[in-house]
């Protein structure tokens, strides 16, 4: 058997595990977990909209703290942060044979899954680094992150140019995300002729809701970034918590807030939809 028969072979290995039952299962189940996280830092925020918060986080590791004090926690953390390894791997397969649908195998396509594979991968990573021990992997502030990779870039040649480029983008993917929602773009990754008429009505009122509002805090999360750079202020990076919180800064007060969190608690949802309804 010669080396370009072995590489073909092997080839066909990886495409019918990237086509399996298990890889599906494992997409399946990271819409699950992602829907999770996305329903606690919603709850987490609207706990801050409404009282304050107690002094707790509306983030990933806010979230992963919630999941912490419950009842067969350690559980819990490993079995969410396994599904999102299945996320993981699922976007690693689309990057390397393409995503469903007559575009899926599109340059565009696989970079960002590929950049979704390393996002999922890096989540994944952090919840069982937590689960494992490491309480302070998973559970950290994303707004002490934030400020301490500014702070560094900030200190590189051109820095101040590398910090702001990276804030238009996260204000770029923000705005696209969200107008994908309003578009409902994602109904074309949907088996939505599985769906009955009212479930189809819940997909798209969590759909549009809200991934405009996830839309628009990354958006603004982005507008922030790029403060820090033009003002040479590593403290003008917010994480997701601090980004949150800034919502009730705003003429309407804490309502903003109120509705932003009720829209990731919907967009939440709408992972969980995925999870059922989703093309793999």
């Amino acid at each position: 058997m010669n080396t370009r028969s072995v590489t073909a072979q092997g080839r066909g290995q990886a495409r019918r595990a990237a086509n399996s039952t298990a890889m599906e299962a494992g997409a399946r189940a990271g819409f699950v977990a992602r829907g999770v996280i996305y329903v606690l830092v919603g709850a987490l925020a609207l706990q801050i909209a409404l009282s304050g918060g107690g002094g707790k986080q509306a983030d990933r590791g806010g979230a992963i703290g919630e999941i912490a004090e419950k009842p067969f926690a350690k559980i819990l953390l490993w079995v969410l942060g396994i599904a999102l390894v299945g996320m993981a791997l699922w976007r690693l397969s689309e990057a390397v044979f393409g995503s469903v649908g007559p575009d899926g195998r599109k340059p565009t396509k696989r970079a960002m899954a590929a950049g979704r594979a390393v996002f999922y991968g890096f989540v994944a990573y952090s919840v069982l680094s937590f689960a494992a021990g490491d309480s302070g992997s998973g559970g950290g502030s994303s707004d002490q992150q934030s400020k301490d990779i500014t702070a560094k870039a900030l200190a590189w040649p051109g820095g101040q140019w590398i910090v702001g480029i990276a804030g238009v983008g996260v204000a770029c993917a923000g705005l696209w995300i969200a107008g994908r929602a309003l578009l409902r773009k994602y109904h074309k990754h949907l088996k939505l002729s599985e769906m009955s008429k009212r479930v189809r009505q819940a997909v798209d009122f969590t759909g549009v809701f809200g991934g405009t509002a996830r839309g628009i805090v990354f958006a603004t999360a982005g507008g922030f970034a790029v403060a820090a750079a033009v003002k040479h202020q590593p403290d003008q990076s917010k994480g997701m918590d601090d980004t949150l919180r800034s919502f009730t800064d705003t003429p309407v007060g804490p309502w903003l807030l109120v509705v932003i969190a009720v829209g990731l608690i919907a967009f939440g949802v709408f992972s969980w939809f995925n999870g059922r309804y989703r093309k793999v």
